[in-house]
């Protein structure tokens, strides 16, 4: 019988927290459950703050959600699984972000949090008390953890740049106009 020692139970109870959470937050955008949108509110939500498509992106966050939540909360593939939900929480940080960090203003210490857990479960490994140990951690190999992480990052990067662009976009076309029909100033 294996010896678990006060970092396999750290690690377990840092797993089962936020895979936890992740999961249960996933599963609002996909199903709807614990009050969310489902997918057809959420993309609507997506939509309204520059993910889009919104349907797809609900879409792409919910299993990113969901299944990376569950997968940490297993301890299974925990490189690939911490890596997708850090990525879906980068996503959420960039929306918040403008509001400031507490999220009692909106901010985006909730979504920064999770991911930077996420992140780390990702780079330190389930522990011994994990379904990935129990596999001879055969989705859990050294290389996977930067592979993951840097996959993860450089779709999150695309995604969220193009987020930003389409909100730039967006800015600029609803400036009102500067000047009337004889280039007159407005307010003059």
């Amino acid at each position: 019988m294996a010896s678990f020692d006060r970092r396999d139970l750290g690690l377990l109870l840092l797993r089962l927290g936020a895979g936890g959470v992740l999961a249960a937050h996933g599963t609002q955008k996909l199903f709807g459950w614990f009050g969310g949108g489902g997918i057809s509110g959420t993309g609507e939500f997506m939509e309204s703050v520059g993910y889009e498509p919104g349907k797809e992106s609900a879409v792409a966050a919910g299993l990113a959600e969901t299944g990376g939540g569950t997968l940490l909360a297993l301890g299974l593939a925990t490189p690939a699984a911490g890596a997708a939900a850090a990525g879906a929480m980068a996503g959420a940080s960039a929306v918040h972000v403008p509001n400031g960090f507490f999220n009692q203003s909106g901010g985006y210490e909730y979504a920064a949090s999770l991911g930077l857990t996420a992140a780390g479960l990702a780079v330190s490994g389930p522990g011994r008390l994990s379904l990935d140990h129990a596999l001879g951690h055969a989705a859990d190999r050294g290389w996977m953890v930067p592979a993951a992480l840097a996959g993860t990052a450089a779709t999150t990067l695309a995604v969220v740049g193009m987020r930003n662009k389409r909100l730039r976009r967006q800015r600029e076309g609803e400036q009102g106009e500067l000047f009337d029909e004889g280039g007159i100033p407005y307010g003059v």
